[in-house]
C-alpha cells in the first residue's frame, strides 16, 4: 500500500518525528480521524457505483451503463458529500464530464499516482494532507479494471462510441487499458470539521 501524505503544520511534522525518535511509535499513530471516515467515504462511493454498474451491464450492456456514470455518481458524490459534510468527488487528468476538472492540487496528486502506478501492486494509492486551516484532503486513485475498457478503452464499440459523442462531446477519457490510473476520488473536508459533526 502506497502512502503520498503532507503534513502542512511545521511543528507538529516536528512533534511527530521526535515522538518516532525518542519511543519509536508508528507513523501515523496520531492519525487524523478524518483518514479514516475518507476511506470508508470512498469504499460506500465505489461499492454503490460498482453495483449499479454490473446491473446496468447485466441488463443493456456497456451502451445502458453510460447512464450510471453520467447519472447515478454525481447523486451519489451529492448525498455522501451532504451526509458527511464533506466535498465527495471524482476527478482525473482525462475527464469525460468537464464538471468534474480537477483543481490544481488535485492534478498535482494525480501526476503523483501516474507515475507510481508500477509501484503500487495490488495496493492502494492513496493521498492525505492536514492543512494549517484544519483543512484535510484525501485522495484515492481508480484504476481502470478489465470492464471499465468496454467505455474507457481504445476500441470502444459503435454503439457506445455514438452515446458518449452525445453525452460528452469533450470527452477525452478513452484509450485506457486495464491497470491504468484512470483518475481518483477526492475528498476535502471543510476547516475544522471531523468526521460525521
Amino acid at each position: 500500500m502506497i502512502h503520498l501524505f503532507r503534513f502542512r503544520r511545521p511543528v507538529l511534522f516536528r512533534l511527530i518525528l521526535a515522538a518516532l525518535f525518542f519511543s519509536a511509535l508508528p507513523a501515523f499513530a496520531a492519525e487524523d480521524p478524518r483518514l479514516e471516515q475518507s476511506r470508508e467515504i470512498v469504499k460506500a462511493f465505489a461499492g454503490q457505483l460498482q453495483a449499479e454498474l454490473k446491473a446496468a451491464m447485466g441488463a443493456g450492456g456497456p451502451a445502458a451503463a453510460i447512464h450510471v456514470c453520467k447519472d447515478v455518481a454525481p447523486a451519489v458524490a451529492s448525498q455522501l458529500s451532504r451526509k458527511h459534510g464533506a466535498q465527495v468527488v471524482r476527478t482525473s487528468l482525462r475527464v469525460r464530464n468537464t464538471a468534474n476538472l480537477p483543481a490544481d492540487w488535485q492534478v498535482e496528486v494525480l501526476r503523483e499516482f501516474d507515475e507510481r502506478a508500477d509501484e503500487a501492486g495490488d495496493g492502494p494509492l492513496e493521498y492525505f494532507e492536514t492543512r494549517r486551516d484544519g483543512r484535510f484532503r484525501y485522495m484515492k486513485a481508480i484504476p481502470t479494471g478489465g470492464v471499465c475498457v468496454a467505455c474507457h478503452g481504445g476500441a470502444v464499440s459503435d454503439d457506445v462510441r455514438q452515446l458518449l459523442d452525445e453525452h460528452y462531446p469533450h470527452d477525452r477519457a478513452r484509450g485506457y487499458a486495464p491497470g491504468d490510473i484512470r483518475g481518483a476520488f477526492s475528498i476535502v473536508w471543510p476547516e475544522q470539521s471531523g468526521p460525521d459533526e
